[in-house]
């Protein structure tokens, strides 16, 4: 008895399998280029029936018998155990491990670090002065010393030699590239990976604390493949880079990554693409100014890292902490704040209203700036409007009342501190700055020219 292959065919839509000799399917293509229609069940079926008399196509068989899937192993072997890994509070309350290491204290600790912000917003330059000063050990943003100088691989895959030369001369003028400062501005398609652990394996034992630092992951980042989505793309891509850090302790990977067009409430979600690469990093930061100013925010977020924000400067592309310390640097981020979608000079009354606590007037702030009392009294007005001053009395602007904390006295009682509730402040969910009262009582939760869009 013969079969054709069309009776192949439906048999193979029907379930029976697929073939052995080629992976086509089949059809017209399949019946002209296979010469032995040799057809092997589906995995969900043990067996395929077999026709009493043999079915031939070709003069082969297309049918055969199999054995039954084998199952999983149920008794796994000696040292095989699912359990091997388990380890109780006992074990783990003994352990000693050592402490945190950090690439630059307080905002790129050990792990895989992100690095995110607008296009040409000066991410490459702040990563080039924080790779210069890691291979020099120098100081980064001015003031943050990170000690020995250890080995440093930039993976400027959007710069080229001479532009790279031009950053590092305005960067550190009349002195010498540190020789643990190592570049490509090219990477072979594909092998990141491969690329950065053959470099690791070419220093030297106690060469120190390795850093990387990766401009930028669009460059590498693969397309999805075929019924990947694209948050899995991302996890996996983010994981074999965090991967990399794993297995090597001590060493602090950056990875450079644009940030979402759209406006983020937490910053966090600024992060462009999938939540896949900020959920595999250890540590994200946040880099955020406007065009054209030079003042911008450093936000820090993760595993390991205290979450804080701080105020940065930049000029000629050299970033700067706005202060001596992370701690100066946090306190005037307070500030950029405060003054947020304040002009200068509106910012500058500002101010000095907070350096009187009694009360100014228009007065007091023209013959304080050198203006006329009328100007003075608009630019108090507009103050009051966007809720940053308050007008106890006629022609009176005090600064908003600060926020209490209430049960903050030791020793006190939930009672004792009951009659201190009535003086909290809420602060402004935009700028961090209290609100004041009547804008609560309302249920306000922002000044009114400070945009809820941007709050984080």
């Amino acid at each position: 008895m013969k079969v054709n292959a069309d009776s192949i065919a439906r048999d193979f839509r029907d379930g029976y399998g697929w073939c052995t000799v080629c992976p086509a399917e089949p059809g017209e293509q399949h019946r002209r280029d296979c010469k032995a229609l040799a057809y092997l069940p589906p995995p969900s079926t043990g067996r395929v029936p077999v026709p009493a008399k043999p079915l031939m196509v070709n003069g082969h068989r297309p049918f055969r018998e199999l054995p039954p899937p084998a199952l999983p192993k149920s008794d796994p072997a000696p040292g095989d155990s699912l359990l091997a890994g388990l380890r109780t509070g006992d074990w783990l309350d003994a352990q000693v491990f050592e402490p945190l290491r950090w690439a630059v204290p307080g905002l790129v600790p050990e792990g895989m670090s992100l690095l995110i912000g607008g296009p040409k917003i000066g991410k490459s330059w702040l990563a080039l002065d924080i790779a210069l000063a890691v291979a020099s050990g120098g100081r980064a943003l001015g003031h943050l010393e990170v000690g020995q100088p250890r080995p440093v691989l930039l993976l400027a895959l959007e710069d080229g030699d001479r532009r790279l030369q031009e950053r590092i001369r305005a960067l550190i003028p009349g002195a010498r590239i540190p020789s643990l400062f190592h570049y490509m501005p090219r990477i072979i398609h594909n092998m990141l990976q491969a690329t950065i652990g053959d470099w690791l394996n070419t220093l030297d034992t106690g060469a120190g604390d390795p850093l990387v630092i990766l401009d930028t992951l669009g460059k590498v980042m693969p397309d999805a493949r075929p019924g990947q989505s694209p948050y899995q793309r991302d996890y996996k891509v983010s994981g074999h880079l965090k991967q990399i850090c794993d297995t090597r302790p001590g060493m602090a990977l950056l990875v450079l990554h644009h940030d979402r067009k759209a406006q983020a409430e937490d910053f966090v979600d600024s992060v462009s693409g999938t939540n896949g690469i900020a959920g595999a990093a250890d540590t994200i930061v946040v880099l955020s100014r406007k065009r054209t100013e030079q003042t911008g925010l450093l936000q820090v977020t993760g595993r390991d890292v205290v979450e804080r924000e701080y105020a940065v400067t930049v000029s000629s592309g050299r970033w700067r902490l706005a202060g001596e310390s992370l701690d100066d640097a946090a306190e005037a981020a307070e500030t950029v704040r405060a003054t947020a979608n304040l002009g200068d000079r509106q910012a500058e009354i500002f101010w000095f209203v907070q350096g009187h606590p009694d009360g100014v007037r228009a007065g007091d702030v023209a013959k304080a700036m050198g203006m006329r009392s009328k100007e003075a009294g608009v630019y108090l007005g507009r103050l009051l409007e966007a809720g940053k001053v308050r007008r106890p009395e006629r022609g009176l602007y005090t600064p908003v009342v600060t926020v209490v904390s209430v049960g903050s006295g030791e020793g006190e009682s939930p009672e004792d501190n009951s009659s201190n509730t009535s003086n909290k402040t809420s602060a402004c969910a935009v700028c961090r700055f209290p609100l004041d009262p009547a804008l609560t009582v309302v249920g306000e939760n922002t000044h009114p020219n400070c945009d809820p869009s941007s709050a984080s």
